[in-house]
């Protein structure tokens, strides 16, 4: 029997029993076996599984009911958002980016305050200056990019923008390390045209940029 190897052991026990749980192991509506039958099937400690049943129930597929023991009620539930994007890979990211940020670009060339404006030519012109440090110039230029989805004004892109951040930057920076060449004049160009186009409100011209620079990228990245 498949037993916890590394650590966080309670996350690893939770999958655990969540994949015996799955699998069939234990039926919806049925009582699973106490801490001290799970602690040794799994090699680790009661307090480890106790952990382990607290996260299964917060995804709803346990529930403890007081002085009856620890029960399945879900034998199957929707992955979290971060476990989702762990999983993706970086060109399943990248698709992602293009259907959210091409739209949010047209928003932005439709919507964009003077201060929105700002904020944009101020984070291109902050993407101009770092082209000496890796991770100073994905950092750069993920904030520029960050100002158009926040000119689109749709709070919903913006919160599905943030969550790709984190995996989209150890990609980057990763792809930039591999390659040692970034920064170029021609690269820097395209983000000034988007600009371009969302100053002049030209929602088509915006969102074209924004989809071909992108398609670029995942080109680059494949």
């Amino acid at each position: 029997m498949a037993q916890v190897r590394r650590a966080p052991l309670a996350d690893q026990a939770a999958e655990l029993l969540f994949e015996r749980i799955r699998a069939g192991e234990w039926a919806l509506g049925e009582k699973l076996p106490g801490e001290t039958t799970l602690a040794p099937q799994l090699g680790v400690g009661r307090s480890t599984i106790r952990e382990a049943i607290r996260q299964l129930a917060g995804r709803g597929v346990l529930a403890a009911r007081q002085g009856a023991g620890v029960f399945v009620t879900a034998v199957d539930v929707p992955e979290d958002w971060d476990t989702v994007l762990r999983r993706a890979g970086i060109l399943a990211v990248i698709e992602a980016r293009i259907a959210i940020e091409t739209e949010a670009a047209a928003l932005a060339a439709a919507r964009r305050t003077p201060a929105d404006l700002r904020s944009i030519r101020r984070a291109l012109a902050d993407r101009a200056e770092q082209r000496s440090d890796i991770e100073g110039h994905v950092d750069a230029d993920t904030a520029f990019h960050r100002t158009i989805v926040v000119a689109a004004h749709n709070p919903v892109l913006l919160e599905l923008f943030d969550s790709f951040t984190p995996r989209l930057r150890e990609a980057m920076v990763e792809m930039l390390r591999m390659r040692r060449e970034f920064g170029e004049d021609a690269d820097h160009d395209v983000h000034v045209a988007q600009a371009a186009a969302i100053a002049d409100r030209d929602a088509a011209a915006a969102s074209a940029r924004s989809r071909a620079h992108l398609r670029a990228l995942k080109e680059a990245l494949a």
